[in-house]
């Protein structure tokens, strides 16, 4: 099989790359990391919407560019291999693709030409204290554009910056899909202190108004498959990242007047780390392709999240490994790939959750 980008999606995976590296560099966002606020970089965020990168696999009946989850995938790729500062998948990968598959008409024309434009932060609010997060305890009462919403939301990415959250809560007709403005009556956001400094939020909601994207389990599951290989695609930048640094360091670093890349042991170790981040990324495109394509994916994107929580922690820990105490170092780069790979393995389900849920497809396909 031919697993090369075409040359559409490499350009925008170039483009991404140049954007995001040129800005995210080491000093820049160690600026951002000390400064007082979340870490958050508006500068970036409306050269990404002025290069049409933020609507890239938007509609374009709403200004986007029409394209597919691939080349969302190569913008989520390159700002996981940049550890941008920059809201990226929670507004692309969260809620803007959820919205642009699944919701009426008017709403979502309503929110995308915002969210091209650069005007406007997206998130997602999935989990709550226990439980699955596609069978949540958050009440709905109401439908279409008159809907209550009452429960509580943890983790929320990007919770503080975003101007919208995509809430799932049950209602009458089962599991469901809701927009809710933070800043809406009834919603409280609190701000929770994160080992990245990343911007997430505690969400209250009180009898908070909504208006309706998609109700059903259908519906969930089909945003949580979006949500989740989106995320791979941004852990497989991570791994990327880290992979990269691993690399050049093992070639620079000299013990014996020999790099230490040259040793036997650091070279398996390395060795592996690639084929963990070769693993993720092949199960990744998988699954972006198939739900680009409307097939069903539900199984290819399990597996993908596995392979990115369970491969991407392999690989930000071998690359701690072999760099030694630079690897624990806040004012080395690294650090940013290790917090991230582990932030994001947890969100939407680690490996062990993910293989539970594989074996539950298998099960009912039997």
């Amino acid at each position: 099989m031919d697993f090369k980008l075409t040359d559409e999606q490499q350009a925008v995976a170039d483009l991404a790359a140049q954007i995001l590296g040129d800005a995210s560099t080491h000093e820049a966002l160690r600026a951002i990391e000390r400064a007082d606020g979340p870490r958050h970089d508006p500068a970036l965020w409306s050269a990404l919407a002025a290069a049409g990168l933020l609507g890239i696999a938007l509609p374009e009946a709403h200004g986007g560019a029409g394209l597919g989850l691939v080349e969302l995938g190569c913008l989520l790729t390159a700002a996981g291999k940049t550890a941008a500062a920059v809201p990226l998948l929670e507004t692309l990968g969260f809620s803007a693709s959820v919205i642009a598959d699944l919701a009426p008409e008017a709403l979502a024309g309503e929110w995308l030409p915002k969210v091209v434009a650069g005007e406007a932060v997206l998130t997602a609010a999935w989990h709550e204290e226990l439980g699955d997060p596609s069978d949540p305890s958050t009440t709905a009462v109401g439908s279409g554009d008159d809907v209550r919403l009452t429960g509580t939301k943890v983790c929320v990415p990007a919770g503080l910056l975003a101007d919208a959250a995509v809430v799932v809560a049950a209602g009458e007709g089962g599991p469901g899909l809701y927009l809710v403005e933070t800043s809406a009556a009834g919603v409280t956001r609190t701000e929770l202190d994160t080992t990245a400094k990343t911007p997430d939020a505690l969400l209250e909601l009180a009898d908070a108004p909504a208006r309706t994207i998609a109700v059903g389990a259908d519906a969930v599951a089909r945003a949580l498959d979006l949500s989740v290989a989106a995320q791979c695609a941004f852990l497989l930048g991570t791994c990327e990242g880290a992979l990269a640094l691993t690399a050049q360091y093992t070639i620079d670093r000299k013990q014996f007047g020999q790099p230490i890349a040259s040793f036997q042991a650091v070279g398996h170790r390395a060795a592996d780390a690639y084929i963990d981040t070769e693993a993720i990324r092949l199960t990744t495109w998988q699954a972006l392709w198939r739900l680009s394509a409307g097939m069903p994916a539900s199984e290819e994107v399990a597996i993908a999240k596995f392979w990115a929580s369970f491969g991407g922690q392999r690989v930000v820990h071998a690359g701690v490994h072999l760099h030694g105490g630079v690897g624990v170092d806040r004012d080395y780069p690294l650090h940013r790939f290790f917090v991230a790979a582990k932030q994001a393995e947890l969100q939407l389900g680690g490996a062990t959750p993910s293989l539970l849920r594989l074996g539950r497809l298998i099960a009912e396909s039997a």
